[in-house]
């Protein structure tokens, strides 16, 4: 296992960031090798992000070494997302079928996962968010069709876009877990439009179904000393919960979202009035 560390920062240290240095501390690269399997370790609020790439064999995981425990999941839970080919997830002996934006929700307590592509010429690229979990949840699939979509935004701000819930209270129950997808309607370009703030959850995005000469503009920072990532396809940004999470694609894209802190529900996010960016 590949088990890259994040330590991450505080919003009084970006000042002194370059761009080498921004991208080091906030974004995750070459996720998606195939043949591999990747993960890298955050310290904030300790989320571990992942991906992996089956082609002719299964990739298989579950040791504890790299997080200090006897297996993986001793005392963490995770929301696995396919976002290429047809595929499977088999936990423990128990297998799951899925498509594409299908997610697998793994609770505390599996000992084995076992990834695998059902065509080695279109593989499946699972992304993977883990965090610290207290309490066992049953592993489940829950499918595109089961997830909860949310209509937002204005096509005429360009932010028109389809949010769905997956690994949520109201969709599949976690401990602290929650996950999504998200996608932006033709023409638009912006995303979680007004930019906000949540003190009490963090947020990983991870940016996919982009052309290969397409890049996300990122915006991050503190809403008064904003700074800004350049993201291609597959790539994964780290977004702290001090920090604004906005973006804009200069073509069509989408991402995943995956959260973790005490509150489950979007009654704790604090809206950021656009004309007071800086």
């Amino acid at each position: 296992m590949n088990m890259r560390v994040l330590y991450g920062a505080g919003p009084g240290d970006i000042d002194g960031y370059g761009t080498e240095r921004l991208r080091a501390e906030f974004l995750i690269e070459n996720l998606f090798v195939p043949g591999e399997i990747a993960f890298a370790y955050t310290h904030v609020d300790r989320m571990i992000v992942g991906g992996a790439v089956p082609r002719d064999a299964p990739i298989s995981f579950g040791d504890g070494a790299e997080v200090g425990t006897p297996l993986f999941f001793t005392a963490r839970e995770m929301g696995i997302a396919n976002l290429g080919g047809n595929g499977a997830v088999t936990i423990d002996g128990k297998r799951f079928e899925v498509g594409n934006r299908d997610i697998v929700y793994v609770g505390r307590g599996a000992q084995e996962v076992v990834l695998e592509s059902a065509d080695s010429a279109q593989p499946a690229w699972f992304y993977m968010n883990s965090v610290p979990a207290g309490a066992d949840i049953e592993h489940r699939l829950i499918r595109k069709d089961d997830a909860k979509p949310l209509e937002l935004g204005d096509e005429k701000r360009a932010n028109k876009r389809r949010l769905a819930m997956y690994i949520h209270p109201e969709v599949a129950p976690s401990c602290l877990l929650l996950m999504g997808i998200t996608d932006l309607a033709p023409g638009s370009v912006w995303n979680t439009m007004p930019p906000h703030l949540h003190e009490r959850r963090m947020e990983a995005y991870l940016y996919f179904d982009m052309a290969s000469e397409d890049r996300v503009i990122h915006l991050m920072g503190r809403p008064d000393n904003t700074r800004h990532l350049i993201v291609a396809n597959g790539d994964c940004v780290i977004s702290p919960a001090w920090s604004i999470h906005m973006g804009s694609g200069t073509g069509p894209y989408a991402f995943v979202w995956g959260m973790t802190g005490e509150n489950q529900a979007y009654n704790d996010v604090n809206p950021v009035p656009v004309e007071t960016l800086r």
